[in-house]
């Protein structure tokens, strides 16, 4: 099994567990008292119309493939920096296998104004009501663990609970299925092989060569510099989205500030 095989098997056990500690009738009354969602895609496309690059940044404790990223981890502190960064949303691993918790996204949720991304494994509806009820804006779906079926599922239901999503793909059959959702989706181009956990960042210039120019795409995973960004912008992404190498640096306000700054050519 991969790790990626590895992390969906413990997500099911996972949520046998949770969906009995909280039935999803418990889910849909706690709804009635959230807050209009904040407009995830909405703040990308907005920043990608003047020309700029909109930033996803991540929260992120640890990682399979790296371990601990950042000891002195406070998802609130971290989500206050990087708005004041410049960053255009955020985006926090809520998933187990990353040292991520539910609580890091409510923490964070409480400390700032930017919309929220929920990143985690998404298989089942519940999870989507549970991310609204944590006060997320756009969840994650991943092509390589859903099938079309549940994909559309899956985005259907987002949708009629006002959330915004990402459909993350890593290769060319993937992105076909992922295009196959509604126009409203953002598109995003793992740079990491989930299955493996390498990273390549021409993966993103590989996939969006021939893609549909219709479409918002964001680069994920393997950004660190300047250069980097132009890199994945120069070659059709509207926006990026980055964590370990934002979260590893210790003023991450300053370190925002300067991943946004072009390149001199």
């Amino acid at each position: 099994m991969s790790v990626l095989d590895d992390i969906v098997a413990a997500k099911r056990l996972e949520l046998v567990q949770a969906k009995a500690r909280t039935p999803l009738s418990t889910l849909e009354a706690q709804l009635a008292d959230r807050p209009p969602t904040k407009g995830f895609a909405q703040a990308v496309h907005d920043v990608a119309s003047r020309q700029e690059v909109a930033l996803i940044a991540e929260i992120k404790k640890a990682s399979p493939s790296k371990g601990l990223i950042r000891a002195d981890f406070n998802p609130a502190a971290h989500a206050k920096d990087y708005q004041l960064g410049g960053a255009t949303c955020l985006s926090v691993l809520t998933n187990v296998h990353f040292m991520g918790s539910d609580d890091h996204f409510t923490e964070a949720r409480s400390a700032n104004q930017l919309p929220m991304l929920r990143k985690d494994f998404m298989i089942d509806p519940w999870q989507i009501l549970q991310s609204r009820c944590l006060g997320a804006d756009c969840v994650l779906l991943i092509m390589a663990i859903l099938s079309d079926e549940q994909a559309a599922e899956l985005q259907a239901i987002a949708q009629s609970y006002q959330l915004d999503v990402l459909v993350e793909t890593h290769d060319r059959v993937e992105l076909d299925r992922a295009l196959q959702l509604p126009a409203n989706c953002l598109i995003g181009v793992n740079n990491r092989n989930l299955h493996n956990f390498s990273t390549d960042l021409q993966t993103t210039a590989h996939l969006l060569q021939e893609a549909p120019k219709s479409r918002t795409y964001v680069s994920e995973s393997g950004i660190h510099t300047p250069s980097d960004v132009k890199a994945v912008t120069s070659v059709g992404a509207a926006a990026i989205l980055v964590g370990e190498s934002l979260m590893r640096q210790e003023n991450l306000a300053d370190a925002t500030q300067q991943l946004l700054t072009k390149p001199r050519s």
